[in-house]
């Protein structure tokens, strides 16, 4: 397996004048200038006295020196604290304390709302967006002078490409502590180390090649393990141009960004392409005219092509291919996409393998799975018929981390006697491995005649009605209940009921679900349901 900042390296000397990392009509990196920026931190960085395995931290929105504070931490051989720059101030004091973090990069607006006077050990804070010192000593500030004049005495004349130089033979050291919640109570740092990076780059660029002169949109937050791997360091190593669209935009703005950049591949949470189907192509579909077309072969291929092109030109036109992940996808969504042939598929990971676990590529994706273990990876499920029994999903292999960081009891918990990890995920696994996924072990709720019930199954269910945008199943006294987000503004057009809607979504489900797990209400929600970073619900809160 190659060093990823090999991979990186040769990327660097490959394309030394292409553009690397670009903020959307902002500052721009080519591959040149970015490695120019890392030599510079890394000389600031030893000025200070940052030594090989101290901890940087790096919280801000995503931009291209996001990207270069992180290759240029992980290229020293320091560790990298990517933090989230949703968490409240609190939590980011809390994450940069347990991680013993020395040097924060960050934000001016998220670095002046938190109290300095709560950190232990960050002495030092750069701003991301010029790489200004916004906190330190007098010592600190003429390190920083001391730093440039070291720069320019070390390379008078620039670089040329004999100087590329970055580290390898480091596989098993550690690289990334990554937090997966902004919790103060039981922080749960998933460590990473350089080989679980090299592993997923590796897989991605035979799996998912892309070529020089190809562009992404990096949409996922870069504290993300799927937006860090798979929207910057993958492509990044491949020589593709990553472009940063900054704080979370309006759908408009995503759209406007997309025909601009043209990506080649676009990762998303399954809601954004649901909202495609149901506002734009379901529609379509269900007009009498379109239904008769659709029914004559001929017909129906030019119909189904003009449908994928439509999804194609609203994310510029040049997609290889979708990838959806992060939240099951609604079967009927899915269904129609295989069925007009759209290039889409469906990945499975998380943090903990930082983050692919399962893919296949479009061309060989089975319906309603979340594709085969990647390479590097074992996956087997804990019961006593992998293909037929649900059981919970366990994986083992070279990209799997180390533990938690500083958390021997979490760490203990999540892996079997025989070393491997416990996902929390409920599948199965066919006799080809493709994956699929039931729910989540904690989500499960369990009948009162002793019956699983796996309540995101329910919820694809009424995902799939009219009006519904979102909905989460819980459990109240032992009966089931939905509680229901609707279209307010399709609502008001059609002139609908929401009591109405709501009895049809009880009698809709109950019709198509077994008897243990009938629902028992349906709320309707009046407000949107809060979410986390990536899109999902926050179950806990609504139980």
């Amino acid at each position: 397996m190659k060093h990823y900042l090999q991979s990186l390296r040769q990327a660097i000397i490959d394309h030394w004048d292409s553009k690397a990392l670009c903020d959307y009509h902002g500052d721009s990196f080519t591959f040149g200038e970015m490695y120019a920026q890392m030599k510079r931190l890394h000389i600031l960085f030893d000025k200070f006295g940052i030594k090989e395995g101290d901890k940087i931290a790096v919280c801000g929105r995503n931009q291209a020196r996001w990207g270069i504070s992180f290759l240029a931490a992980n290229s020293y051989k320091a560790v990298v604290v990517p933090i989230l720059s949703d968490f409240t101030p609190d939590s980011i004091c809390s994450i940069l304390n347990h991680s013993d973090s020395v040097l924060l990069f960050a934000d001016a607006e998220i670095w002046k709302n938190i109290d300095g006077g709560k950190l232990q050990s960050v002495r030092r804070v750069i701003c991301l967006s010029d790489f200004s010192l916004l906190q330190g000593t007098d010592q600190d500030r003429l390190a920083f002078l001391e730093a440039e004049q070291a720069y320019i005495r070390k390379y008078p004349s620039g670089f040329s490409l004999r100087d590329v130089v970055l580290p390898e033979g480091n596989d098993k050291d550690l690289a990334v502590i990554n937090y997966t919640s902004g919790s103060t109570g039981d922080p749960k740092g998933v460590m990473l180390r350089y080989e679980c990076l090299s592993a997923n780059t590796e897989y991605a660029q035979k799996n998912v090649p892309c070529r020089p002169g190809d562009c992404i949109l990096s949409i996922l937050p870069m504290a993300h393990m799927f937006g860090l791997e798979f929207e910057m360091l993958y492509p990044l190593c491949s020589g593709a141009t990553i472009n940063y669209l900054g704080k979370t935009p309006s759908p408009s703005l995503l759209l406007k960004a997309m025909q601009e950049v043209r990506p080649y591949l676009v990762i998303a949470v399954p809601m954004i392409f649901e909202k495609i189907y149901r506002n734009k192509l379901k529609p379509v579909m269900e007009k009498p005219s379109i239904r008769f077309l659709v029914s004559i072969p001929g017909i129906r291929g030019i119909i189904f092509s003009k449908m994928r092109r439509t999804i194609n030109n609203a994310f510029g036109g040049n997609v290889r291919e979708f990838i959806m992940g992060g939240a099951a996808v609604n079967p009927e969504v899915e269904d129609f996409f295989k069925r007009i042939r759209l290039n889409f598929t469906v990945g499975y990971g998380m943090t903990e393998a930082a983050p692919l676990l399962a893919y296949s590529s479009w061309r060989t994706f089975a319906p309603h799975s979340c594709g085969r273990a990647m390479d590097f990876v074992q996956l087997r499920i804990d019961s006593e018929n992998p293909e037929t029994v649900v059981g919970e999903i366990q994986a083992k292999g070279e990209n799997l981390f180390s533990g938690y960081f500083k958390n021997e009891r979490a760490t203990k918990a999540a892996f079997t006697e025989d070393g491997w990890f416990n996902t929390g995920d409920l599948g199965l696994i066919d006799r080809k491995g493709n994956v699929y996924i039931k729910g989540r072990s904690k989500n499960m709720l369990l009948s009162s005649n002793g019956q699983n019930i796996y309540p995101e199954e329910i919820e694809c269910i009424i995902n799939s009605l009219d009006y519904v945008t979102e909905s989460l199943v819980v459990s109240r006294d032992s009966k089931l209940v939905a509680l229901v987000q609707l279209d307010g503004n399709q609502i008001s057009v059609d002139g609908a009921d929401p009591e109405q809607i709501a009895k049809r979504i009880k009698l809709d489900v109950n019709t198509k679900v077994p008897g243990y797990s009938g629902l028992y209400k349906v709320e309707i929600m009046r407000e949107p349901f809060q979410k986390t970073p990536k899109l999902t619900i926050k179950r806990f809160l609504y139980k």
